[in-house]
């Protein structure tokens, strides 16, 4: 089972209680995935989970949607807010992940669609997207559209230009087995090209391990996260952030 978190954000009392889900009924371990998201293995059910414990996960409060599970794919620059960058994006992140949960049509963008925001620092310039933003100041971004890029728009709306272009793939990607997962894959550009801004950075390298201006990153291994660790990260802040480089950032303003 795969829990969506939008910008890798986790609340410590919903981590631990998903430890606690993970001993019970899967491998015991919380895995960590490249999209920051999380993941139980191991549960019970040949497809679905049977209902008495797809209650207990929605009570950790990591399956905040049913219908919208799948379109909650949000990656953005674990740090932002809590370094210095161009702009702090998580106002952004917040009101596109309300956006999206709260727009029936949005809940059938294909569980592979995924929107990334970077705040200027580059870090998640790199990674392959559907739609996005990549902040230019605290006030502009340039949208990305698949490959290539889009218009620039104030931050403060941004996220209600990246649902207009959500809305506008599922009228164009048509329907059945041949209809479009990715932006990249329709037979017609969504929006016209637009040239890169002057503003946009150079790609940046992996947030390394250790100490790291904004907290510590700490790395998650391969088999995922067991107890003792889950109880140690919980102890650490009240909310951390799953990185897209398999490991887990603890703020230093929670610390």
């Amino acid at each position: 089972m795969r829990l969506r978190l939008p910008g890798g954000r986790v609340g410590a009392t919903a981590l631990d209680a998903l430890g606690r889900f993970a001993e019970r009924y899967g491998d015991g371990h919380v895995h960590v995935t490249s999209r920051s998201n999380l993941q139980v293995r191991g549960l019970p059910g040949a497809s679905d989970l049977p209902a008495d414990v797809l209650a207990e996960l929605e009570a950790t409060g990591l399956l905040p949607s049913r219908t919208h599970d799948l379109a909650r794919n949000v990656m953005a620059s674990p740090r932002t807010g809590l370094a210095s960058a161009p702009a702090d994006l998580r106002p952004v992140l917040r009101a596109l992940d309300a956006a999206i949960c709260g727009d029936p049509v949005l809940g059938g963008l294909p569980g592979r669609f995924l929107f990334v925001l970077d705040d200027g620092t580059g870090d998640l310039l790199g990674a392959t997207c559907d739609l996005g933003l990549v902040a230019l100041d605290d006030a502009h971004g340039q949208l990305r559209v698949g490959d290539g890029w889009g218009d620039v728009v104030p931050v403060s709306s941004a996220h209600e230009e990246l649902v207009v272009l959500a809305r506008a793939f599922l009228r164009a990607r048509g329907g059945g087995p041949s209809a479009a997962w990715h932006v990249r894959e329709l037979p017609s550009p969504l929006v016209p090209a637009r040239s890169p801004d002057p503003r946009v950075p150079s790609p940046a390298p992996p947030l390394p391990y250790g100490a790291v201006p904004g907290g510590r990153h700490v790395p998650v291994p391969s088999d995922g996260l067991d107890r003792s660790a889950v109880e140690r990260l919980c102890a650490a802040a009240p909310e951390l952030v799953v990185t897209p480089w398999r490991g887990v950032l603890i703020p230093e303003e929670n610390r």
